[in-house]
């Protein structure tokens, strides 16, 4: 008799860093630009996020791939019009928890699995990830292949102007709800999630909206500001941001140290992902250009 399905599952988090030097020891993965999603098949299909965070509704379009009793983890993307994962476009279907058939149509998603964690009765988390892998990929439910340590994965996905890969070392196996050090993100653009604490006005165009997001992580001493962003969006999301942040606004600044020019200020319940070039002596992100709202993550977990 096989042992019952745990639920939700907390997925595996990777760390940021670089290739590893023993890389023969780690299989590649496209880093896919999306929302992790973890597929729970029995007596129907169950879809979780991080957290256990309900999706199943969300997603209609994650089925259950023919496979009668399994988890799957993966990632929900949606693809742009040359079939690369577009943040943007996700953001749309983000926020709905039940979604009208227009959006469906509109901005489809798709999911991309990578990962096996039980099948018909068996927990598979003790199992070497090539053997997870191994199994997966056996069920035929459209993953997409991982690569040697030693391809020029990483390049390939540079030139294709995807974020990066994963390496995950071939015997390790899955802790859930772990960060753990046996799976690596490697990126060719760096992002981070970032907390808003607040948002200076608009001038010109931007008059009476929006200028830019205050941006501050959690340090030991608090939400620490780290700079602000105002590019990257468009009108339509100024408006969304500024709908959003109104019901969160307080007289007092949230962040423990100076922050530059006079602010609107925000409760810090919101969490955003932003791209930048570099983090500079300062403790500032340099560059910073807006990818939008991570409704995925929590703020207690955006620090340096």
């Amino acid at each position: 008799m096989g042992q019952p399905m745990p639920y939700p599952v907390e997925p595996m988090l990777a760390v940021p860093g670089e290739l590893p030097f023993d890389r023969d020891m780690y299989g590649l993965e496209v880093k896919w630009d999306g929302i992790r999603a973890l597929v729970h098949i029995e007596d129907g299909v169950r879809v979780t996020g991080r957290h256990g965070v309900e999706y199943t509704r969300r997603y209609p379009e994650i089925s259950g791939f023919g496979v009668k009793n399994a988890i799957i983890d993966g990632e929900v993307v949606a693809l742009d019009p040359t079939g690369r994962p577009s943040f943007v476009r996700l953001q749309h279907r983000m926020h709905l928890t039940d979604p009208e058939p227009a959006m469906l149509k509109r901005y489809p998603v798709t999911y991309m699995p990578f990962d096996l964690l039980y099948l018909d009765g068996m927990p598979l988390f003790d199992l070497p990830y090539s053997d997870r892998r191994a199994l997966l990929d056996e069920l035929d439910v459209g993953a997409p292949p991982y690569f040697p340590g030693d391809s020029d994965l990483l390049s390939a996905t540079y030139e294709q102007g995807l974020e990066g890969v994963v390496a995950k070392r071939l015997d390790a196996p899955y802790r859930p709800g772990t960060r753990s050090p046996w799976w690596v993100k490697v990126k060719n653009l760096s992002t981070r999630e970032v907390v808003i604490g607040g948002w200076k006005p608009g001038k010109g165009r931007r008059s009476g909206g929006i200028g830019s997001l205050v941006m501050g992580v959690f340090t030991g001493a608090g939400l620490t500001y780290v700079g602000h962003v105002g590019t990257g969006f468009t009108d339509a999301v100024l408006d969304d941001l500024q709908e959003t942040l109104r019901p969160l606004e307080v007289a007092r600044s949230p962040f423990c140290n100076a922050v530059p020019w006079r602010n609107r200020w925000v409760r810090p319940d919101l969490v955003g992902e932003v791209a930048y070039t570099m983090w500079t002596d300062e403790q500032r992100l340099r560059h910073p250009v807006w990818r939008g709202l991570r409704p995925d993550k929590f703020p207690s977990e955006v620090t340096p």
